[in-house]
């Protein structure tokens, strides 16, 4: 296939990195991504492999310039994703400034609300725009990244972003640009407010899923969150099949009711896991307080708490320190106690 002469970096290729490489790769898009020696030389000894739950699979021996450790790759980049850690995100836009040409788009997907913020105050001179990775990616062997959950990417509307729209669409990667980004991001984490209950259960999501009691834990987070943003004015978007503030209701059902009435609303893969879980097998600290953190962060400006949220957060900085699979029932009585 012969390259593009469009040129997109993507900045802490891990999981979520390598998948969106290797796609934009697929279409003759010329990506390079830019993460840690370790992946580096995993891509070396080992062919990149990007697959998905519909049946797509993209496999390819990546030259060596196609995978660098250096924010210098960045130079002449005509699009930049970032998709570090949210805890790397600030050191990430430290690097990234002097090599990104003033104008470049550079588009934060990243888990969280604030990342893009925080990617502009390090990036000043930068043309810094939100966006949202809506699906579940696993390295499920060594190069090989696994799209496990449905959803396509947005980003915040700006002209700047309208030449890489073909090719991400080219890609199988369709990426829509929105004027109601922070609605969008918020409507995103609270999908993501599953991530520690996945996590915590140590089960796949389609097993964590079908078990009511943990629907349950996360109808609470998600409750809880929505009265928030009504409290701030924030409003929701619809991202699945079904409107968002009906989620918690749907995910309340008996479980015979929920896994007939999900199909319709969701598709996950049976290996599919949270990133949260994949840090935790890896020793890495998660992102928990780019998460439900947000929630809390929020309660506390509008002068209240949110004590659910608080609470998954404990638990979360709980289990990165000492191995442990919560129960259902447990998990469940552990966020009822006041």
């Amino acid at each position: 296939m012969t390259q593009s002469t469009f040129k997109v970096v993507i900045f802490g290729a891990g999981s979520i990195g390598c998948y969106l490489g290797g796609r934009l790769l697929s279409s003759g898009v010329n990506v390079v991504m830019v993460g840690r020696k370790t992946m580096q030389e995993r891509l070396r000894s080992t062919p990149l492999t990007v697959t998905d739950y519909g049946g797509f699979r993209f496999h390819s021996q990546l030259a060596d310039h196609q995978y660098v450790t250096s924010a210098e790759a960045a130079g002449n980049a005509d699009l930049v994703l970032v998709t570090v850690k949210s805890a790397a995100t600030s050191e990430a836009g430290r690097q990234l400034a002097p090599w990104v040409a003033d104008g470049i788009p550079v588009v934060s997907l990243q888990n969280g609300i604030s990342n893009a913020e925080h990617l502009q105050a390090a990036m000043p001179k930068a043309n810094v725009l939100a966006g949202m990775v809506p699906f579940n990616v696993l390295q499920q062997k060594p190069g090989h990244f696994h799209q496990g959950t449905e959803g396509h990417l947005m980003a915040d509307r700006h002209p700047s972003l309208e030449p890489a729209l073909p090719w991400f669409e080219h890609a199988g990667l369709p990426l829509e640009l929105r004027s109601d980004i922070a609605s969008v991001m918020w409507s995103k984490l609270l999908l993501n407010l599953n991530n520690p209950v996945n996590a915590l259960s140590g089960l796949p999501l389609l097993e964590e899923l079908s078990q009511r009691d943990y629907r349950r834990c996360l109808v609470m987070a998600q409750r809880e969150t929505l009265q928030l943003l009504t409290t701030a004015g924030i409003p929701t978007v619809k991202l699945t099949g079904l409107p968002t503030k009906l989620i918690p209701s749907m995910m309340s059902l008996p479980d015979w009711l929920f896994t007939r009435l999900a199909k319709r609303m969701l598709t996950i893969d049976p290996v599919a896991r949270s990133s949260m879980w994949e840090d935790l097998q890896a020793g890495r600290p998660t992102e928990i307080d780019w998460i439900n953190g947000e929630v809390v962060k929020l309660a506390e400006k509008l002068g209240t708490d949110a004590p659910i949220n608080r609470k998954l957060v404990q638990l979360m900085h709980e289990r990165e320190k000492i191995p442990k699979a919560w129960g259902a029932r447990e998990l469940l009585l552990a966020l009822m106690i006041k």
